[in-house]
């Protein structure tokens, strides 16, 4: 065997390495993606609602009431959005707005018994299972996973494009 002949194969070898590397990336961000979209049809299945939508109601649970500006703010999103989804929420009859006892300027989103009782049937949130693994994790995994998320963003030129921290595959603007 010749040293060129050595050199062929060790380069074969490598690039197959990395080769097997990309496979591996390519179909992690796939179960990423279809495990979104199995949740998402489940959610909608047992809830009527869609993950964002979902995530709003649980946001107004929390808290008992709320103004659109705190969902906004707590989301990462504009307020036009909040109010487009809150409207759908009110008509699935799991919230209602209520003008503020204290100030009238102020509407409140109150959730229902029907919102109650719409979270209480849904299956475990996706995004509430990967928050509670998450933050179990030791502080330098957490941050080598964020700037590992983060480089993948970037990859695929995405680091610029406005999410919300909600794990669904489509976008929050279209839900109906």
């Amino acid at each position: 065997m010749q040293l060129s002949d050595s050199f062929a194969t060790i380069t074969a070898i490598t690039k197959g390495a990395r080769m097997d590397r990309t496979d591996q990336s390519l179909i992690a961000l796939r179960r990423i993606l279809r495990a979104t979209e199995i949740y998402g049809r489940k959610l909608a299945s047992a809830a009527g609602l869609t993950a964002v939508q979902f995530r709003v109601l649980q946001i107004v649970a929390e808290r008992g009431n709320c103004t659109a500006t705190h969902i906004a703010q707590q989301m990462r999103v504009s307020q036009a959005t909040i109010t487009a989804l809150v409207d759908k929420l009110v008509k699935h009859g799991v919230v209602t707005r209520e003008k503020s006892q204290t100030d009238r300027r102020q509407t409140n989103i109150v959730i229902t018994d029907a919102g109650h009782e719409t979270i209480r049937r849904a299956p475990d949130a996706l995004q509430q299972r990967y928050v509670r693994k998450f933050e179990a994790l030791a502080d330098w995994e957490q941050a080598q996973l964020v700037a590992s998320l983060e480089r993948v963003a970037t990859l695929l030129d995405a680091e610029d494009i406005d999410a919300a921290p909600v794990l669904d595959t489509s976008d929050f603007r279209t839900h109906s």
